[in-house]
């Protein structure tokens, strides 16, 4: 019999989707995806060319768990750089991608009993890594009133004796919301009251439009340092979602207490990734800036067209590269001859009906809502919304 603890978890809503748009595209189809999320750009050719040249240079036995020294030192600098928060090796640890590293710091932080305040919509991983962990994920609903953005009230109700660790992710994925100054060093009031752990997620750091900055809340919160586990990667940012790296910063005891749980898991990430990543990290940003500005163009248009769709509203989002439309002007409508009872239903509709690959809001925790990515070309988005127009106009 399958254990307890899997039997409550759930399968990536995320992933389903994606399975069921590549059947299609296995029947011959043309499907229009807008469903994973990962850059459409390809990786720049001189990390390319340096995980080429770590295989080359036989670059491919074992490397210390916790990640290469050159690279956590890169690592370090980039958080001085970019973040103003100060970190030596011994603070980090680099991991098979972002999802490990959040993945380790739940294990590393909860007990069995122990809860974990999620923001939703959330990322879909959150509430079953939680679950995976045996603790308990408590989820404060948050909606287009406040941008999708938990407030420091919404905070501290949501708090309890049991209350362990609060995961924060922005630039926020499925929403694209993002946080500023203000509004993190207002929950970091209560995070500090409270004495809990944050495990901020700010692996789309570098997705981001109209001007805004990105703040770590421990650059707003310095007194949270020792209470902060921040994870990053290079996936987004630096179009690696196949190299599988992320990395995370924090406190020494939780880091080590993470890179123990990785020891006994998968080890060290690959080391021909590790070179990649490092190379990224000291390279130019120049595709990071022309991946950002054509981002922005697609958000507008993307944004412009679904406002134009009977039963949609949304708003232009900050950072990432998602929109997530409120859909509950459809709910109860008949199109194409189906009754659309909730999100999932419509997204079923839209691919089977227009070939198009979305997200249903429920696996984020938002029903009402669907994800749109537009992490693919302009001439795909273009024709993805025009079957949508389409199919809800006929």
């Amino acid at each position: 019999m399958i254990s307890k603890r899997l039997q409550a978890v759930s399968a990536s809503a995320t992933l389903a989707m994606d399975a069921k748009a590549k059947a299609l595209q296995a029947e011959g189809k043309d499907v229009v995806k807008f469903g994973v999320g990962e850059p459409d750009y390809p990786t720049p050719e001189h990390i390319k060319e340096a995980g080429i040249r770590a295989i080359q240079e036989n670059q491919t036995t074992y490397t210390p768990n916790p990640g290469i020294p050159a690279l956590k030192e890169a690592i370090c600098k980039k958080f001085s750089e970019d973040n103003d928060l100060q970190y030596d090796p011994g603070q980090i640890l680099v991991s098979t991608g972002a999802k490990q590293s959040i993945y380790n710091a739940l294990m590393a932080l909860v007990d069995p009993g122990d809860e974990v305040v999620i923001v939703a919509p959330y990322w879909v991983s959150y509430p079953e890594q939680v679950k995976l962990a045996g603790a308990t994920p408590v989820v404060v609903q948050t909606d287009e009133e406040t941008e999708f953005k938990m407030t420091p009230s919404m905070l501290r109700d949501a708090l309890s004796a049991k209350t362990r660790a609060l995961i924060l992710n922005s630039p926020s994925n499925p929403t694209g919301g993002v946080y500023d100054r203000d509004e993190l060093a207002a929950l970091g009031e209560v995070i500090a009251e409270a004495g809990i752990y944050v495990v901020s997620d700010e692996i789309y750091e570098s997705l981001i439009y109209d001007g805004r900055e990105h703040h770590s809340i421990v650059s707003c919160c310095p007194d949270l340092k020792d209470l902060t586990v921040v994870i990053n990667g290079v996936s987004k940012a630096y179009a690696m979602t196949g190299w599988r790296i992320g990395y995370a910063a924090g406190p020494q005891d939780v880091i080590s207490a993470m890179s123990s749980v990785q020891s006994h898991s998968t080890s060290n990430a690959s080391s021909i990734s590790q070179w990649a990543a490092l190379a990224a990290l000291e390279g130019t940003k120049e595709p990071i800036l022309a991946m950002v500005k054509e981002y922005a163009r697609r958000r507008d248009y993307m944004t412009e067209r679904l406002n134009a769709l009977p039963g949609f509203t949304t708003a232009k989002p900050g950072g990432a590269f998602y929109i997530f439309p409120n859909i509950a002007g459809l709910i109860g409508k008949t199109i194409g001859g189906v009754e659309i009872t909730d999100g999932d239903v419509l997204c079923e509709l839209f691919l089977e009906k227009a070939h198009v690959a979305l997200v249903p809001g429920s696996g984020f925790g938002s029903p009402d809502n669907i994800r749109f990515s537009y992490s693919t070309s302009m001439e795909r988005i273009e024709e993805g919304m025009d079957r949508l127009e389409d199919l809800l106009s006929g």
